[in-house]
Order: structure tokens, then sequence, then C-alpha cells
């Protein structure tokens, strides 16, 4: 636990105008919230202009609307004050590899790409070790069976927060189950 007090960490999350960067589906909502030794410390937000629609299966879950994202900036416009915020960083979320899949996509198409440095943690992966009682593992269910009472927005900073609260205990349980390590690997 005292490599990770020691470090900073990103906890982040994206919504989205659907399900697949692989068929066109881009960012439109990304936040992060950076931290060291458990505190927060800075963090960054923003709506993205898609350049394309919101579709409707991901307007009902996230609330954002076309309207909302059409005087955002770009992706490219945030992508370098972004890379500055996460590189150096451990890199955590709640079924970390759909949003990552989305980073990666949208930093290729912005023509950068994430530093090397970064190791990648995944709250949910986590939870599967931890609280292997579950039946499922969204963040609302982790969320509940660790006692906390927030509800999952579906929104980029809300659920930025809900997933820090979420890390935090789950940070602690792995630690006294002595896996906590194997993550940072």
């Amino acid at each position: 636990m005292r490599c990770l007090e020691e470090k900073e960490f990103v906890v982040f999350d994206v919504e989205t105008t659907g399900l697949s960067p692989t068929f066109g589906d881009r960012i439109v909502e990304i936040a992060a919230l950076k931290a060291k030794g458990f505190q927060r410390i800075d963090h960054f937000h923003s709506l993205v202009n898609p350049g394309r629609s919101i579709s409707l299966a991901a307007f009902e879950v996230n609330r954002i609307s076309d309207q909302m994202v059409a005087s955002a900036p770009r992706f490219q416009d945030i992508a370098a004050d972004l890379l500055s915020f996460i590189n150096g960083t451990v890199l955590i979320g709640h079924n970390i590899r759909f949003d990552l899949g989305f980073l990666y996509h949208e930093l290729e198409t912005a023509g950068l790409t994430i530093g090397r440095d970064i190791i990648f943690l995944d709250t949910m992966q986590i939870a599967r070790r931890v609280l292997p009682e579950l039946r499922r593992y969204p963040l609302w269910a982790v969320a509940n069976a660790l006692g906390i009472q927030e509800h999952q927005k579906h929104r980029a900073m809300a659920d930025v927060e809900l997933t820090f609260e979420v890390f935090c205990r789950l940070a602690r349980l792995a630690h006294t189950h002595n896996i906590l390590e194997e993550f940072l690997e």
C-alpha cells in the first residue's frame, strides 16, 4: 500500500456516443481526478464535441445531448492537456478496458500516444478478487457492497468521484488480503 500512497494516481471515466470506437463512436465527456496518498489534488473535466450525433441509447444513459456538446472543444483540442495530466501516474478506472479503448482511439486520431510508464488498475478486477461473493460487478453494485450509498450517474465527473471512493476502499481491502501488489505489477 505504501508504494501506492507515494505515487500519484488518476481515476478517469468517459461518456461516449455509443459502445464501439471501432464503429465510429467517440468520447463526449471525459473526467479525471488526480490523487496522492488517497488525497484529491487536482481534476480535469471537459465535454467533448464528437463531430457526430450521440445515439439515442447513449443519451438515455448519460443524458448528454448533441446541443450540450455543440460548442465543446474537439478531443484533439484537449488531448495535450489530458496527456500532461495523466502521464507518469497510475491510471484507474472501473472496467477500464472500455474507457481505454476510447482513449487510445481518440489519441491515435489526434496523432498522440499515452506514455509507456503508466500503470493501469481496474477497480472491477480488484473487486472480483476481494468481493468474490458478488454476482455482478458494475460500479453501482461494487459501491453498494462497500457501503457507499452514492448512485452511479453515468456522467464522467460523478462516476470518477464514485470510482475514487470505491478504489480507496478496495485498495484497503486488497492490502489486508495481501493482494494489492499483484495489481501494481
